[in-house]
């Protein structure tokens, strides 16, 4: 499911972007980016609750470290994209 919303944020923010370079309201697209952004991380965090239910020790291990450091480069990317978008003035 992460991946889902993970994908679906990555679109919307590049579509936000395109959209205010185009001088049109790309506010939607970039509110819409932010919150399948933190459905991506609950998602995630869903998945990591699971593991810990079922004691899968193994798939923490091998997972998190490298996912961890993922999810924080991706996350603020997603920030500074909407960023750009949203503080981009109309002319």
């Amino acid at each position: 499911m992460w991946v889902i919303f993970g994908s679906g944020a990555v679109l919307l923010a590049v579509l936000g972007v395109i959209r205010r370079f185009l001088h049109c309201d790309g506010t939607w697209c970039s509110y819409l980016s932010l919150s399948l952004t933190a459905l991506t991380l609950c998602a995630f965090c869903t998945r990591i609750g699971i593991w810990v239910t079922k004691e899968d020790w193994s798939a923490l291990a091998d997972v998190m470290p490298g996912m961890s450091k993922v999810f924080w480069i991706l996350t603020l990317a997603s920030i500074v994209i909407n960023a750009i978008g949203l503080f981009r003035k109309k002319q």
